[in-house]
């Protein structure tokens, strides 16, 4: 089995304030990053970096110069102190190479030309004698889906921390039954540049915020944990207002008291009702994973061969949007430089698209789809979510869980795995209840749902009207890369799902 989990992400925080870049190394003010090639800041002369990444790809299918500078820092407050602090500045390019399905990928934090010349002898190597014809470039776009401002610059360091020890007063002042409290906060600021050997150039600029609230919760000797994040590409503003941060804090105390009266779950075959919003991870693990075009051209896929079949009940429609403005998972231009877009997937349970990148995409004779993604210049491309969802459809909630007699009600996930071949999941409930003839009952501990996903979509049976994103916490892990992402969907009824409980 293999975990792909999307998981609430907390923040990785190292112990000290510090910068990365090795000594010596040119260094990169924020300010003039926004308005100069990364190129012109590390001293490289265009034209020899042209050259280069010329004489690296000649004859390759397809290939690009991708360029990157990130600030990052991350803020822990773990019972009543400020337990971890960092800040972190890097950079670097990737020079990649592709000729049909093998890939020549050299990367290097030294931005300079002696480490450009050796990268492109390296890549020169896939070629071995190969004389392909240069895929035609994206187009460009002039689609800006979030700010250039950095957040890191936003709001002063001492502020961020009054603002940690502010939330965990309030949590603690809640209710006596706290008993310990994780307040996490992070931002990235990345600027990426593409260059390719035809001589387009595309940039971004993308900021990135995430808040994660923890609680733990006792009673007598019983624990019990609630959480609750949110985020998106923009910066502190908004995130750090005090409605904001209290409907975190409350949803975190209110899941964790709620998992201090649950019971143990019942196990076997049931209806399930999944909430709306979040619990659309099961649908990116379960299925989305499963519609990245690498997984279809391998044939590796438990959707392989299905384009055009019924792969879901009527009414199941899958898009993948990286178009929504300010999402987590959305990106004006992939890391390839193709403008993202809304791709459908499954409409009306039919299979009709894949999520491509422009390796795969040429490879299957179809279009790139914007979905080309990597974690960091250190990284090479391939087909990611952006922000994946379910429609709506046209059920009201309450009718949904009324037609339920025996069954659970799933309102928030934690972790799972899926495995991309045979599509079998088994996920983890955070938040679940009894449903006993259409009535929401008592919290339950302890609930997995253990399925398949192209055989579970046809057992969607209602689809809610109260169609609802995430709030912005995932990240998505596939062969070792990470990337932020959304997720989402109505409220759904789901028959005979297979229930492990501790019951």
């Amino acid at each position: 089995m293999t975990a792909l989990a999307l998981c609430r992400e907390h923040s990785y925080l190292r112990q000290s304030y510090f910068t990365s870049l090795p000594p010596g190394t040119p260094t990169m003010t924020a300010p003039s990053i926004s308005t100069t090639s990364l190129l012109d800041r590390a001293g490289l002369d265009r034209d020899a970096a042209k050259k280069e990444i010329a004489r690296g790809l000649a004859g390759a299918d397809d290939g690009e110069l991708f360029l990157e500078y990130r600030q990052s820092e991350g803020l822990m407050f773990d019972n009543g102190r400020l337990k971890q602090a960092t800040y972190d500045t890097a950079q670097g390019f990737g020079l990649r190479a592709v000729k049909d399905d093998a890939v020549g990928y050299a990367h290097s934090s030294d931005v300079s030309l002696p480490a450009l010349i050796r990268a492109a002898d390296s890549v020169s190597a896939v070629r071995g004698g190969h004389s392909g014809t240069l895929a035609a470039a994206p187009s460009h776009t002039n689609v800006k889906l979030y700010s250039d401002d950095n957040p890191l610059d936003g709001v002063a360091f001492e502020a961020k921390v009054k603002l940690l020890a502010e939330i965990d007063a309030y949590v603690r002042d809640k209710d006596p039954r706290v008993r310990q409290v994780s307040v996490s906060l992070g931002a990235t600021w990345q600027v990426v540049e593409i260059l390719r050997p035809d001589g387009e150039s595309y940039r971004d600029i993308r900021p990135l915020v995430r808040i994660n609230v923890s609680v733990v919760a006792g009673q007598g000797d019983r624990q019990e944990t609630g959480s609750h994040g949110y985020g998106g590409r923009e910066g502190y503003a908004r995130f750090i207002e005090t409605k904001a941060w209290r409907n975190a804090a409350d949803g975190a105390i209110r899941q964790a008291m709620i998992n201090l009266e649950s019971v143990p779950a019942p196990a076997g075959e049931m209806d399930v009702v999944l909430g709306p919003g979040w619990p659309g991870v099961m649908l990116h693990e379960a299925v989305g994973h499963g519609l990245e075009g690498d997984f279809n051209r391998k044939q590796t896929s438990a959707f392989a061969g299905l384009m055009g079949k019924q792969v879901a009940a009527k009414g199941v429609t899958v898009v993948d949007d990286g178009t929504i403005s300010s999402r987590r998972g959305s990106l004006s231009i992939d890391d390839e430089g193709t403008p993202t877009n809304r791709t459908m997937l499954i409409e009306d349970g039919i299979l009709v698209g894949y999520m491509q990148d422009r390796q795969n995409a040429r490879l299957m004779n179809m279009k790139p789809t914007g979905n080309g993604r990597r974690e960091s210049y250190a990284h090479v491309p391939m087909p990611r979510m952006t922000n994946t969802y379910m429609l709506a459809g046209d059920r009201e909630p309450a009718e949904i869980l009324a037609s339920v007699k025996n069954g659970i009600f799933a309102a928030n996930f934690g972790g799972g795995q899926v495995d991309i071949t045979s599509g079998k999941y088994v996920f983890q409930c955070t938040e679940a209840y009894k449903i006993t003839d259409g009535k929401v009952g008592a919290p339950l501990k302890g609930v997995m749902l253990i399925g398949n996903g192209p055989t579970d979509l046809h057992r969607i049976s209602m689809v809610g009207n109260d169609l609802e994103l995430d709030a912005g916490i995932g990240t998505c892990g596939k062969n070792g890369q990470g990337v932020p992402v959304g997720v989402g969907q109505p409220t759904l009824r789901m028959d005979q799902i297979t229930v492990g409980g501790t019951g």
